[in-house]
C-alpha cells in the first residue's frame, strides 16, 4: 500500500514577490513537516490576482514572467522533492496568460495556461486551448485553473487522458454581484465546493484544490482548499481560513476502488452526446 500525503493550500497573495516567495517558502516547509509529497499552491500565487474582475485596470496589472523565469527556479529549489503547482501570469512575446507550471527541485514537470476566462478577463489575458496530463512523482497529474472546473469537459479531458490526480488553483472570489453576509452562505462558496466534488466523483478521480484568502480591492476570496477522494468525499479542508487541507491516501487504490463496479471514463457514449461542432 503506497500511500501519498496531499496538500492543498490557502492563503493570501498580492504584488509583493519577495513577500509571495517568503509565503511559498513557509507553505512548501509546513506542508513537508506534515509529510506531503505534492503541494498545490493557489493560482496567481506570483504576483497576485487581478484586483477588480469586471473593470481590470491595465496600470496596475500583476507582473508577468517568462515561462523559464528565475523566479520559477528559486520555487523550484525551495521545492526539492515535493511536486509543487503553483499560479502565476506568464509572458508570451505580446500575449499575457493565467498559468500554472508544477515542478520539483529536478525541474518542470507540467505547465497549463488557463481556457476559460470569465468576465473581463478576457481584455487582460489570452486564453490557453489545450489540457493534457503529465506525470510525476505522485501519480499522474492534469491543471485547472479558477473558472476551468466550471466547465466538466476540462476535467474529463485530462483524466481521459490519465490523470489520477487534478489540480485546481484558484484565486476564486465571494459572488461580486450578489453578496452575501457570510461566506458560509455565498452562492460562489456553494459553487466552488459543488464543482470540486462533482469533478472528483464523475471522474472518478482525486481533486485537488487550492484558494486565495485574503480581500484585494472590492473581491473577498473564498479559501476553501481542499483534497477530495475519487467518491467526490471531502478528505481535509481548510474552510475559509488560511491554511493546508492535508490528506494521505494510496490514489491508486482508492481510485480502483471507486471504480470496481461503476467505471465512468469506460462507460461513456460519445456518440449520444451532442457537442456545439455538431449542432
Amino acid at each position: 500500500m503506497a500511500t501519498t500525503r496531499i496538500a492543498a493550500a490557502a492563503a493570501h497573495f498580492g504584488r509583493d514577490l519577495e513577500y509571495d516567495l517568503g509565503r511559498i517558502g513557509k507553505l512548501i516547509t509546513d506542508a513537508r513537516d506534515a509529510g506531503a509529497g505534492m503541494l498545490v499552491l493557489p493560482d496567481a500565487a506570483v504576483g497576485g490576482y487581478l484586483a477588480d474582475l469586471r473593470h481590470p485596470d491595465p496600470g496596475a496589472l500583476p507582473p508577468a514572467f517568462g515561462p523559464d523565469d528565475p523566479i520559477l527556479d528559486r520555487i523550484a529549489i525551495m521545492a526539492r522533492d515535493m511536486v509543487v503547482c503553483v499560479g502565476y501570469c506568464e509572458a508570451d512575446g505580446d500575449e499575457r496568460y493565467n498559468a500554472a507550471i508544477c515542478l520539483t527541485g529536478d525541474g518542470v514537470l507540467g505547465r497549463h495556461r488557463k481556457v476559460h476566462l470569465p468576465a473581463a478577463e478576457v481584455t487582460v489575458y489570452a486564453a490557453g486551448d489545450t489540457f493534457a496530463a503529465f506525470d510525476t512523482p505522485v501519480g499522474r497529474v492534469g491543471m485547472l485553473i479558477d473558472y476551468d472546473k466550471t466547465f466538466p469537459e476540462s476535467a474529463r479531458t485530462l483524466a481521459l487522458d490519465g490523470a489520477q490526480i487534478v489540480a485546481c488553483l484558484s484565486a476564486w472570489p465571494a459572488s461580486i454581484t450578489n453578496q452575501a453576509p457570510k461566506l458560509s452562505q455565498d452562492r460562489q462558496s456553494r459553487l466552488f465546493d459543488l464543482y470540486d466534488c462533482a469533478r472528483a466523483a464523475e471522474n472518478q478521480i482525486v481533486v485537488v484544490s487550492s484558494n486565495q484568502t485574503g480581500a484585494v480591492g472590492g473581491m473577498r476570496f473564498l479559501g476553501q482548499a481542499k483534497v477530495v477522494g475519487p467518491a467526490g468525499n471531502i478528505l481535509a479542508r481548510t474552510w475559509a481560513k488560511a491554511g493546508l487541507a492535508v490528506a494521505e491516501l494510496d490514489v491508486a487504490a482508492e481510485i480502483a476502488t471507486a471504480r470496481r463496479v461503476l467505471r465512468h471514463l469506460d462507460e461513456l457514449k460519445p456518440d449520444s452526446y451532442r457537442t456545439a461542432a455538431t449542432t
